[in-house]
């Protein structure tokens, strides 16, 4: 059983390398660490038992009520414990907490975030700002991630 909680300075490297190892096949952006450690406070992690690391996730705030689920990472041994539900949860709060309701995401995972609620969308209604990140992406401009909206 792991436990979700916000990251903490301990956590920055764990948090780098699992994202690290799943840019591998080009299922999150890569982050160098010192992103990571620039946005630590975006920052949900699920903690197992023995205190390692099992996944991660990131809620950032993109524009005037709008916020981005990114960097959603769970260990291959871990998967099918629904973690990646619970970060995702826990983005979902905080978004609330903060007066956020729109929350959106770029994915190639569309099955996982429709069962959350999570709607296909057209690009081009989100902000420029967002695509920013997108040029950082070895896909560029070849972009196979779906962009996905929930009201919350």
């Amino acid at each position: 059983m792991a436990i979700i909680r916000k990251a903490v300075m301990k956590d920055a490297k764990a948090i780098h390398l699992i994202i690290k190892d799943r840019t591998k096949d080009a299922m999150v952006l890569p982050r160098p660490l010192n992103s990571i450690y620039n946005h630590l406070r975006d920052f949900f992690v699920a903690e197992a038992d023995d205190g390692t690391i099992v996944g991660c996730c990131a809620l950032a705030i993109s524009w005037d009520n709008l916020a981005e689920v990114r960097s959603l990472v769970v260990v291959p041994e871990a998967r099918g414990s629904r973690l990646g539900e619970a970060m995702v949860s826990a983005c979902f709060k905080e978004a609330l907490d903060l007066g956020i309701n729109e929350v959106f995401v770029l994915t190639n995972i569309e099955e996982f975030f429709a069962g959350l609620g999570f709607v296909a969308t057209d690009k081009n209604i989100l902000p420029q700002k967002i695509w920013a990140d997108c040029i950082n992406c070895p896909l560029f401009p070849d972009c196979d991630e779906i962009p996905m909206l929930i009201k919350l």
